[in-house]
């Protein structure tokens, strides 16, 4: 079980299968394709795209090459401002087991760094001048100005 604020549903079989109840297939197949072409392009330009998707992005806020963001729900991650987002880091705002599908906000603050190839799960609010370290799984909420790192993420002397 999680402690984060999530929105559960169970169902008796395999939830990722019921995914269609959760959200349509058309906003689902947008999100995908827009996504994976935001990856690739300049940093104002990706940002103008994942805001069409309900992304939540501060001003001067840069988001690393083949930074992957939840395809079923955008819209539940803000980002603020001057924070970066390192290369290969993937945000969610949704998760599965084996029996439930759940949901929730994610909130990154300001002048936050997201080290490279980290995963933010859902639920997690990482608060302002935060740094998580490379490769690391954010599981729990991060403390403002604390690094972060390793899995699961445990603070670390900077």
């Amino acid at each position: 079980m999680t402690d984060r604020n999530l929105d559960t549903t169970s169902y008796g079989s395999n939830p990722l299968l019921n995914w269609p109840q959760q959200v349509s297939k058309f906003s689902t197949l947008k999100n995908v394709l827009l996504l994976e072409a935001s990856k690739f392009m300049p940093l104002k330009m990706k940002n103008v795209v994942l805001r069409f998707l309900g992304v939540g992005i501060g001003e001067d806020t840069a988001i690393g090459l083949s930074a992957q963001l939840d395809v079923f729900f955008p819209d539940k991650i803000s980002i603020g401002d001057s924070t970066v987002i390192g290369y290969g880091s993937t945000i969610l705002a949704h998760e599965t087991t084996v029996d439930e599908f759940r949901k929730g906000e994610t909130v990154i603050g300001n002048n936050v760094l997201i080290g490279a190839n980290s995963i933010i799960l859902s639920g997690v609010e990482i608060k302002d001048g935060a740094k998580v370290g490379a490769g690391s799984v954010v599981t729990k909420d991060v403390s403002e100005d604390t690094f972060v790192a390793g899995v699961p993420a445990t603070p670390v002397e900077d």
